[in-house]
This record gives C-alpha cells, structure tokens and sequence, in this order.
C-alpha cells in the first residue's frame, strides 16, 4: 500500500532522529528531500545512517532561494510551480504503490516545505506525519537554559518580519525564537536593540550539530550568519553559565565576551525558502579535497588507494548514485546531489576543506574523464580557495572497462568524446565526430543518451557513416560491472539508439578494427599494425 511519510529528523545530530523516523526511512521504497541548486541537501545528510542500498531518491531542487528570478510570476510563482511540480513526482511513486518518505530538518510541520507537499497531496494519498525535535528545542539545550516557566508567553518569530513589526512583538512576549536568519539577521539585531531586549538575547548556529556555536546576539558578525541559525530570548533569568562559543576558537568560552556595538546596514532580506548546509566539521586547520574515481561499478574496480581515502574522509561529496556506492561508515557525513551542480559541488567541497574537513569527492570511472576532477580544479583556481589542497586519485575508466569485455577495440589511437550538448553546443560535438571519423581513429562515445536527449545517437551514426563502411564494428556497453551488464558488437549501420542510453557507452572502431568468433563469444581488437 502507498503511503507518504512526513519524516521529522530533527535539528541536525543524526541521534536525533526518533526510533520510529529511523525505521519509515529505511523501510520506505522511495526517500525524497529538497536543496537548493547547489545539491548539498542536510536532510538527507541527517538520514543517510538510516538509509539502505536500493533504495529509490528524489532529490527536489528548489529553482530559487534568495536570487533573482525571471520567472513571470516572480519569486513566489517560481516556488509555487516547483511545489506542483515537485508534488506530481511525489504522486506518480504513491499511484504506484510505493511507500515514500518525505525528509524535513527539524518538524515537518514547523516552518518546513513539507507542508507544501502535505497540502497538494494528502487529500489524495494516506499520510502520516513523524514529528522531530525542533531547532527551538536544540537551541534551547545549547544555551542550557529553560525558553518559558510558569504562566510565561513564547513566541516563535521568523526573521523576515519587518524590523519594526519584530520589535512591536519582541515588546510585547516574554521569551522569543527568531527563525530564519541568514541575511535577515542585521534587521533582527536592530529590532533586538529597539526592544531593549539586545542583552538578553542569545545566537545559536547549527543546534545540535559538530558546528554548534553559541554566541552573544550582540557579538554575532552579520556576514557570517547562515540560514541554520536562530536567536532566543530566554524568559526567566539564566539560572547557570550560558555555555559561549569563542568565536575565533572555536572553544568554549570561559568568560562572557564583551559586546560589540554597531554592524552593516541591513541587506535584503533574504527568502523564505530553506537553503541546505555542508555540515563539515568546523576547524582552524585547512583539510584537503581528494577526488576519487570508484570505477565503472564493479566493487573490485576501485583501487586499494581510492578505498583507503574513502576511509579516511570526514565527508563524502559527489552526484547520489555514486556516493550510495560508497559504503556508509559511522561518523562519516554524506552530501549527495543531483548531476547538474557540478560547479556547485565542487565549491562546497573545497569550502568545507578550507574550514577542516577531509573531504572526497567521488565520480564514477576515472574523474578526470567527463567527471568531477575538471570542474573542482578549475574551482580552486579562485583565489579563496588556493590555499586549500587537491588530489586526485584515478580510476578505471569505462572506455577501458566495456572494452574490456570485447577484448582490445581500443588497442590502436583512440578518441573520448561526449554526446551531451549541455556544456557544450551540438555544433562542435558534430565537429569533433567530423574530425574523429575522417581521422579513422576508434573513439569511445560517453553520454550518448538520457531521458532529454534522445536523437544524438543516431545524428553521430549520420556523421560517422560519411567517413566509415557501414560493417565498421560498435560495441555497445551497458552497466559494465553492474548487475545488468551486457556487451554486443553491431555493425555502424544497425546502431540502433533505442537500444542506447545514459548508462550505455559505445566503442565505434576504425577501418583497422576486426571482429571474429571465439570461445566465449565475438572478439574485437584494433591492430596496432597497418599496412603499407
């Protein structure tokens, strides 16, 4: 039976996660969770212990967070158009009987996008709401302190509020939650002061997690405040020692800093949509980045070097089908992502290593080929990050593994060349094919399909026919050390694009390349030996 679960994982620490959240995860088919464009998703950080192989994700990537949009219903009709849309994929999986477990950081009827979800679709489909410890409750823990006693009024504000309608408020209570802070937090410092209510109020960033900070509203510097933050104003008088977080330190604080007045005219106020969080482990030291290539997909396909770095990470980075290929291992934190953030991946990584994390950042095959390798290199190149070290492991690509499997079709000059057009026009892919196949080279063809792009298949066997007989040998590769791996030789001219797609990568050889029976099946090789 479908149903949809709204699964509360609390503030951050993965032990937060209550009994019954950690068993809908790992029983659920389907584990859905939203980021930002960036990928970098906390909630299913927070989740990943509880998670097992096999599993099916949705990753729901909001189209807009505090940028600007051309959209022509503005901020508000980008967001609503996500949500339907986001909504309709959720739908198809519960029509189909799956069981869905939709992550919230926190409670997901607590300022959580579940809620927009939980309105579109729980008419329709039996849902079940998981509750999960607020940020409210793990600040309040942080500061060691009670929020309300006795006959005490709380309330929770979000900090998009004008400034002087959180001051009216702020007046008016006797203890305060501040939410959403961000690039709001200058106009809530501001209607802390106007409310006399600046001293007594307290800063906590990342409840509950390795990056927990705790500081003096007042000490607090705006530009480095994140989204994962929140202000309280406690109602009865602290009874012990606000535990303060030294804020160059990173220790606690023996005694209270002294306050610092002033601070940057206010920004605009950031939106209301949540953003998600590295949640590397905050440190003096710069840690590194390694990038690593897992190989084809075989287990034994990755290097004892690639293993022991995998080991040795504090975070995992990379696109979520290949960082589920890495085993989960205690105290590891995970950010998996969608394969279109690549630029965004990278600069994540590397911020997460300049703050002390070791982090790897996993491709498929080799990394330095259409991989991430290029994309975190050129990322580092910028001045912020130069100071941060890269490695970069390699890995068996899959040109060498499908050709493997058929023997040595790449034994002479090859050529690598993607069909994807999306970093590159389709004018110049045809080009390169142009030049490859007049050049009478065997070329290995990656990302020669996907769900959006289809017809590139059979426009490269087009260009390459006006250079090669039509029997010149392909082989074609699917899931190679996969658990559907299959291998076949065509002729160029019964190259079929129905039979091709993203996880297909295809040898065309050269007039030297020959095929032949053999034990086993049909052997292809491309003679290192030409003739006169």
């Amino acid at each position: 039976m479908s149903k949809l679960w709204g699964v509360g994982l609390g503030p951050g620490d993965p032990e937060l996660v209550t009994v019954k959240a950690a068993r809908v995860i790992g029983e659920a088919d389907v584990i859905a969770f939203h980021s930002a464009r960036h990928g970098r998703s906390i909630s299913r950080a927070i989740a990943a212990p509880y998670m097992r192989e096999g599993q099916l994700e949705e990753h729901l990537v909001y189209p807009v967070t505090t940028e600007t949009t051309d959209h022509p219903g503005g901020y508000q009709g980008a967001i609503d158009e996500f949500y339907e849309s986001a909504a309709a994929v959720l739908a198809e999986h519960l029509s189909a009987g799956r069981t869905v477990a939709l992550l919230a950081a926190g409670d997901p009827l607590f300022y959580s996008s579940f809620m927009h979800m939980h309105r579109r679709l729980a008419d329709r489909f039996d849902t079940e709401i998981i509750p999960g410890v607020t940020s409210v409750s793990a600040a309040s823990a942080a500061l060691g302190t009670p929020l309300v006693e006795g006959d005490q009024v709380l309330t929770v504000l979000p900090g998009t509020l004008p400034p002087e309608e959180l001051t009216r408020r702020l007046r008016e209570t006797d203890a305060a939650a501040i939410m959403k802070l961000g690039r709001t937090y200058p106009g809530v410092r501001q209607a802390l002061s106007d409310s006399g209510r600046l001293a007594d109020a307290y800063y906590v960033e990342r409840a509950s997690s390795t990056r927990q900070r705790v500081l003096r509203a007042a000490d607090v510097d705006d530009s480095s405040v994140p989204y994962f933050a929140i202000t309280i104003v406690p109602g009865p008088e602290p009874a012990t020692q606000i535990p303060l977080t030294g804020q160059e330190t990173g220790t606690a604080a023996t005694q209270p800093e002294t306050e610092q007045q002033g601070g940057a005219p206010a920004p605009a106020v950031a939106a209301s949509t949540p953003t998600a969080d590295s949640g590397a482990a905050h440190s003096d030291s710069v840690g590194e980045v390694v990038v690593v290539g897992l190989g084809p997909g075989a287990e034994g396909w990755t290097t004892p070097e690639v293993a022991q770095a995998l080991a040795e990470a504090t975070d995992i980075v990379g696109y979520t089908t290949y960082v589920n290929r890495v085993p989960v291992r205690p105290g590891q934190r995970r950010h998996a992502s969608d394969n279109r953030v690549e630029s965004e991946r990278a600069g994540m990584a590397l911020d997460m290593a300049k703050a002390g994390a070791k982090v790897v950042v996993v491709s498929s095959g080799d990394p330095g080929v259409f991989a991430m390798a290029a994309a975190v290199i050129e990322e580092s190149a910028d001045p912020q990050w130069r100071d941060v070290p890269v490695r970069v492991l390699p890995g068996v690509t899959a040109a060498s593994a499908v050709a493997s499997r058929m023997g040595a079709p790449l034994g002479h000059d090859f050529a690598m060349i993607s069909l994807s057009d999306r970093l590159k026009p389709w004018e110049t892919v045809a080009q390169r094919i142009s030049a490859v196949a007049s050049a009478d080279m065997a070329f290995a063809v990656y990302n020669p399909a996907s769900s959006q792009r289809q017809w590139q298949v059979a426009a490269m066997r087009e260009l390459v026919l006006e250079h090669r007989k039509p029997d010149t040998p392909v082989v074609i590769g699917r899931d190679v050390g996969g658990p559907t791996e299959s291998v076949r030789v065509v002729s160029l001219a019964e190259l079929d694009p129905a039979e091709v797609d993203m996880r297909t990568l295809l040898i065309v050889g050269a007039s030297t390349t020959t095929v032949f029976d053999a034990a086993g099946g049909p052997r292809v090789f491309t003679s290192r030996r030409y003739g006169d």
